[in-house]
């Protein structure tokens, strides 16, 4: 069938779950991680069972394949392909058993692992190997590629700890595969069944003696920790009854971890629990002059007996400079390495870590690797993993269309030859005149080696394939994998016959045919895949658009390879169970048309079509819709892809030829319209807070009914200002500041304005509002970038000639202070961005300002009460984003007995106008009970919620009737004054 709508016909009316086959959703369901790109003819999200045995009918009818999809990080393109795209993280995702005593968990395959070891840590237990990718990647996904992760020299691989599995098998049938006896596959081989014929294969195949020979001599070395190259037909070898004296008991469980869903569909998945770590871990991050000194230095700190041992070169340490929380986690770096080693410990005291690593440390100088070797305890082991885990996502950030590939990043070796194989590496890089970024597991012999390759360009597209198999080649020589780990895919199995031989890649057709004999389980990957060169993301040879923009896109040489440094590695597919801000619209619906990578995807392959206009594109409209352009992406994304800027930039495009709606207008102008009722505001919120009126005018524009509308202040903050400050403002300041007050504290939160004043004034500070214009925030929310330009242009020519360190400017709305960091320096150019990128070095929230002097000692703990207080802090999105909210808290804590402490949300759903549109109102408020409301409510009366955003307090005090202040507010109301 080409037509995607007739299998919705005969589908979407047999299935529990859900099935689309539009063209945003096919297309962003075209990609994963990899560099492929294949349209499926639809996607299918099951709700369990029975619409799997309904799929595979139908796919045995219409001989079309069935690609089962978690989170979609697979790095060998194992989830793209033409057929159906079964997502299984939606709804199977439950933990069904768990048994403490006995250590085990059984659970359905859209089980996120991290979500999984937070409910099992609560027992003491966890599931050992953790990926990179552990805060949404799925188990089945897991089981599919055999993941290890960062402590598999520790805790092995998956299939290490896979018990059982449950699957659905190409005819519809159940089979449970677990451990057997002899007697019990015997049985099985009389069965007169698929699962049957499937016992009497594997029972042929290794009964065999010269398929024995072949498997046991081509295979990769057995001591190779990682080896996941074809079927893993090597370990059902080494076990009961097929090779004598064998102490390890058959299981085709172990199989099916590592076939990428090629052979069946796992409903469900039994596994081995261990205890807790011990209580103390440590990192010692060893930093090395030279990166080829790393391979020895590692076999050093082996001796010690780690948990972990990870390297990062020079060039991925250099990409983390550029992404705005990586870069935070940067902190234990002394000078810049060529590589660093990360050596984890877990021991029960401090002591006994501190005394190993001074036995290792002394060994590595001994041999002269090394010159820093910084101790890392506690809550900052977790910011140095994060760097290490971000490594993915911020090699995206490499300029240019060349770009470190995956192609040989999974590739593992012996560890005592890895010296060796990478001296013999190298010496294939030079030849090709081709540089690569190194880094990942060194501790049991897999780097992930990624060669930086254009695959824009032809000739970097042939280099492509023969970079694969020269290396392939090169592993077979030290009888390593080619596959570690990341599986082989579509990738890499044209290269399988070159690792395992004709005999054994003969062995495995022929188990794929037995197992799957009409082709229906992910065809394509592992068995007769396509030319490793096809299918890529991009077409060699066809030109990137460069349309003109308002923003400037200078560091990624425009807006379409802005939108193309998203590779698809799912960060912001995270749930709210895992935490931070990206990205809200998918926590709250789980649908991954809402995620960062979604938006990105479709901004690429729409900009890159060839079309008349390339703005004109509704799909990029409709995908963008749900974006509340909260700015998590723009620091959470590893790729620091900063969906908010795409969408600001689009939307003023979309205007041009579409017109303005109403409503965009009287958002982006409201405080035009504050200005004139500001003249008389009892009037003007009268009409506001009356009932018929208010509902007549939420109806007519297309707001909530249910929302109430921010009032006027009976008086402007610059009014107040002009007769106040003259006589507040203290006579020796300790120095002066330049308060913005922008659009939002100048009409409505005038009493949040004259507090922070008050507060100021009462430190003993002098403050000066200046000329200024409006912060541009209601104009770059709704994509009217021209006239928000404008504004920013203004502010930075009213006040780059004022504020300097000495006197610098301050803001209390983040969103409106921010601008000056954030968006202002890239949307102007030559000399005002010169000007602009000066200005925002002196441009601080409240926060930040009076937290710098309270630790200058300028400001005293003696000026505030000792009285108790606890308080709870919301952060907001931008906040977290552009700065961070450790100033708030450190402000907050000033007063000796004050305790703060931070509600792990994210964005609080209302992200200034989105949450007061009616057809967005149901998601704001569900993102707002994510986290947020629930905390509010669970607080005691006694506690005060503190909220930086006029949004945030608006959201709050709709969705739980709270009150919740700005933590300036909070601190002026603990000042000790002389009144």
């Amino acid at each position: 069938m080409n037509d995607p709508e007739l299998y919705l016909e005969e589908l979407k009316n047999s299935l529990e779950g859900e099935i689309r086959v539009d063209t945003i959703t096919r297309t962003l369901y075209s990609t994963d991680a990899s560099m492929y790109k294949e349209t499926p003819l639809g996607v299918v999200w099951p709700a369990g069972d029975n619409d799997l045995r309904t799929l595979i009918k139908f796919a045995r009818k219409n001989n079309t394949g069935l690609i089962i999809r978690g989170a979609g990080t697979s790095l060998a393109g194992q989830v793209v392909g033409s057929g159906l795209v079964v997502d299984i993280s939606r709804y199977m995702n439950k933990i069904l058993e768990f048994n403490k005593e006995e250590r085990w968990v059984r659970i359905q395959p859209g089980v996120i692992l991290e979500e999984l070891n937070k409910e099992m840590m609560k027992h003491g237990l966890f599931f050992g190997p953790e990926t990179s990718t552990a805060n949404r990647c799925t188990m089945g996904g897991m089981l599919g590629n055999n993941a290890c992760g960062l402590h598999s020299l520790r805790y092995g691989s998956t299939r290490d700890h896979t018990l059982e599995v449950k699957a659905l098998l190409s005819d519809g049938s159940t089979a449970v595969f677990g451990p057997m006896s002899k007697k019990e596959i015997e049985q099985k081989t009389y069965d007169n069944s698929l699962e049957g014929n499937i016992y009497r294969n594997i029972h042929t195949i290794l009964s065999d003696r010269n398929n024995a020979d072949n498997i046991r001599s081509e295979y990769p070395d057995p001591e190779i920790p990682r080896r996941n190259s074809g079927y893993a037909l090597d370990l059902l070898l080494d076990s009961e009854p097929y090779t004598e004296n064998s102490q390890k008991k058959f299981n085709i469980s172990k199989l099916i971890a590592g076939s990428e869903g090629t052979l069946a569909i796992a409903t469900e998945i039994k596994l081995n629990l261990i205890p807790v770590p011990p209580p103390v871990k440590a990192l010692c991050c060893v930093h090395l002059k030279d990166r080829d000194n790393a391979y020895m230095a590692n076999l050093i700190a082996l001796k010690y007996n780690p948990d972990a041992i990870e390297m990062m070169d020079n060039k991925i340490l250099e990409l983390t400079k550029n992404n705005i929380e990586q870069n935070k986690n940067r902190f234990f770096l002394e000078g810049d390495p060529g590589a660093i080693l990360i050596v984890e410990f877990s021991r029960n005291t401090r002591e006994e870590i501190e005394s190993i690593c001074k036995d290792m440390v002394k060994s590595l100088k001994d041999e002269n690797y090394g010159y820093a070797y910084p101790l890392v305890f506690g809550s900052d082991v977790t910011k140095v993993w994060a760097l290490r885990k971000a490594g993915l996502g911020v090699l995206s950030n490499l300029k240019g269309d060349a770009k470190p590939v995956s192609l040989l990043e999974d590739t593992a070796v012996n560890v005592k030859l890895l010296p060796q194989y990478i001296k013999d590496f190298n010496r294939l890089m030079s030849k090709y005149g081709k540089d690569c970024v190194y880094h990942a597991h060194i501790g049991t012999g897999e780097l992930h080696l990624r060669p930086i390759l254009n695959l824009k360009d032809k000739d970097d597209v042939k280099l492509f394939s023969i970079l694969g198999k020269e290396t392939a080649l090169l592993v077979k020589k030290y009888r390593g994998s080619l596959s570690g780990e990341h599986g082989d895919g579509r990738l890499r199995g044209e290269f399988i016959p070159l690792i395992l031989g004709d005999h054994v890649y003969g062995i495995l057709r022929e188990l794929k045919k037995v197992w799957d004999p009409e082709n229906i389980m992910n065809p394509g990957k592992i068995i007769d895949t396509p030319p490793m060169d096809t299918f890529l993301r991009y077409i060699p040879g066809v030109e990137t658009p460069m349309p003109e923009t308002i923003f400037s896109f200078d560091s990624t040489n425009g807006i379409v390879r802005a939108a193309e440094k998203c590779n698809g590695s799912g960060d912001c597919r995270k749930s709210e169970i895992i935490g931070g801000t990206m990205c809200p619209s998918y926590m709250a619906t789980r649908d991954e048309k809402n995620t960062t990578r979604a938006r990105a995807n479709v901004l690429r392959e729409f900009l890159n079509k060839d079309s008349a206009d390339i703005w004109n594109h509704k799909e990029i409209y409709e995908i963008l819709d749900l974006c509340l352009s909260c700015k998590g992406c723009k620091s959470e994304c590893p790729s620091s892809v900063d969906i908010a800027k795409l969408k600001s930039e689009f939307m003023q495009h979309w205007y041009d030829r579409h017109g303005i709606p109403l409503r965009s207008r009287l958002i982006a102008y409201i405080t035009s319209v504050n200005r004139l009722g500001s003249i008389f505001p009892s009037i003007f919120n009268f009409f506001l807070k009356n009932k018929f009126i208010s509902s007549v005018f939420k109806r007519s524009i297309g707001f909530a009914k249910e929302r109430s509308i921010p009032t006027l202040y009976k008086i402007t903050l610059r009014r107040w200002a002009r007769k106040n400050l003259d006589r507040i403002n203290p006579e020796n300041p300790i120095k002066s500041v330049f308060l913005f007050a922008d659009e939002f504290t100048n009409y409505n939160d005038t009493q949040l304005g004259i507090e922070t004043i008050e507060l100021l004034t009462g430190l003993n500070y002098r403050v000066i509002i200046p000329d200024h214009s409006l912060s541009g925030r209601t104009f770059f929310s709704k994509g009217l970038l021209r006239t928000g330009r404008k504004h920013a242009i203004r502010n930075i020519e009213m006040l780059s000639g004022i504020v300097r360190k000495e006197s610098p400017l301050i803001g209390i709305e983040p969103s409106a202070i921010l601008g000056f960091r954030d968006e202002y320096p890239e949307l102007v150019d030559g000399d005002l961005k010169e000007r602009a990128l000066n200005l925002a070095i002196n441009v601080f929230l409240a926060d930040e300002f009076i937290a710098a002097e309270f630790e200058s000692g300028n400001i005293s703990a003696d000026s505030f009460t000792d009285k108790f207080n606890n308080i709870l802090l919301h952060g907001h999105c931008q906040q977290k984003a552009v700065a961070d909210t450790t100033s708030t808290k450190k402000m907050l804590s000033i007063p000796l007995n004050y305790s703060v402490s931070e509600i792990p949300s994210g964005c609080c759903g209302m992200a200034g106008s989105f949450g007061y549109e009616k057809e967005h109102y149901n998601l704001s408020l569900k993102v707002g009970e994510l986290v947020l409301f629930p905390a509010v409510r669970k607080a005691g009366s006694d506690t005060l919620i503190a909220a930086p955003g006029t949004s945030c307090r608006h959201q709050i005090a709709d969705g739980t009737g709270r009150t919740a202040l700005h933590p300036l507010q909070i601190l002026r109301k603990a000042l000790i004054t002389s009144e």
